[in-house]
């Protein structure tokens, strides 16, 4: 059995393994990594050897480390990334080549919608009745979308909220406040199996799911890097920043919303927090606004938004979708029942 992982950033790590009577045996490591001394394979591969079938990443990492002789140097990759590929040579990891995934890039509709259907499209996932799925959010009014678990009071302005005619929902995954008006911003959303991440801490989870987009991002000539937890920058400053919800139903939600044109003295009237993290920026005057994309591209949105499909495209499996009617009616009920009613909104007020 043969299993592959690309360390995000890294290199390629591949290990071949037989398995006899339910434990792993005559495990060969091999990659374009660097490791000192050479003598370190044979204690990589001798810790695999015995380990039961059902190690887990983590389990089969920590062996490695324990066997591993002082002084010993890994370089491009880590004993979990070893454990990773194990895992896919088993068939309990999956990679990117094992999926095709769905790609989706509709109309626009209220950005409410969008979070409604950031439980959809995993609810449709879990139960086999889409493949794993990739879509980009296109709306037609402002909203503040708070993560799951932030306060309402402590992040948003409500009076400067009405006056500016937007009004605010709480997402399901966790992180910060998402300032959306028409145009602004590039949202997308990967809905993933569990199993593309499995071994996979959750700092590095991010970084691996984004690795696509900073390919895509080059393309386009922005030379960005990840930051963690879950911050995309350049070297002119934060680009965007990611969220995840992993549900009981082994999918992952994993977002991402990256500033286009943001107008922030609109935003910074509005985000409380927003005050402060801006407020060692510079941007206090008037139409002063937040457009790393816009800036640094010279491209309009629409045009990176294509450029970021082309490379999604070029570089995994994918389909061509849409949502289905039926997926949209469970997205209207849920924004009218859930994720506009006060009882959620304000669950932490």
């Amino acid at each position: 059995m043969h299993g592959e992982y690309k360390v995000p950033g890294g290199k390629l790590v591949a290990v071949d393994v037989d398995v006899v009577e339910e434990r792993l045996s005559g495990a060969r490591l091999s990659g374009d990594f660097f490791l000192e001394p050479d003598a370190a394979l044979d204690d990589i591969n001798g810790a695999l050897d015995g380990m039961p079938v059902t190690a887990s990443a983590d389990d089969l990492a920590a062996a490695i480390t324990r066997s591993l002789r002082p002084g010993a140097s890994l370089v491009g990759f880590t004993p979990e990334a070893v454990g990773i590929a194990v895992r896919r040579a088993l068939g309990h990891a999956t990679s990117w080549s094992d999926h095709t995934f769905d790609v989706i890039h509709g109309d626009p509709m209220h950005p409410a919608m969008h979070v409604a259907l950031d439980q959809v499209i995993p609810e449709e996932v879990a139960a086999g009745r889409r493949g794993p799925t990739m879509r980009i959010w296109e709306w037609d009014a402002p909203l503040v979308v708070i993560g799951s678990f932030q306060s309402v009071r402590n992040e948003v302005d409500t009076e400067a909220l009405e006056r500016h005619g937007m009004s605010v929902v709480r997402r399901i995954s966790g992180g910060g406040a998402m300032f959306m008006e028409a145009g602004n911003c590039i949202t997308y959303s990967l809905v993933v199996p569990e199993s593309l991440v499995e071994g996979l801490s959750f700092e590095r989870s991010y970084a691996f799911l984004d690795d696509w987009v900073l390919g895509a991002l080059a393309e386009v000539g922005v030379r960005a890097r990840y930051v963690p937890l879950n911050d995309i920058a350049s070297d002119q400053g934060k680009i965007g920043g990611a969220a995840q919800k992993r549900f009981a139903s082994g999918v992952v939600l994993h977002h991402v919303t990256m500033s286009y044109d943001i107008d922030a003295d609109k935003m910074l009237d509005v985000l409380r927090i927003g005050r402060e993290k801006l407020s060692d920026k510079g941007i206090r005057s008037a139409n002063k606004r937040v457009d790393p994309m816009r800036s640094q591209t010279g491209l309009s949105r629409e045009a990176i938004i294509d450029s970021f499909l082309d490379h999604f495209r070029g570089r995994y499996r994918t389909e061509e979708s849409d949502y289905r009617p039926a997926e949209l009616d469970r997205a209207e009920e849920l924004v009218h029942s859930k994720f506009l009613a006060p009882e959620w909104t304000y669950r932490v007020p």
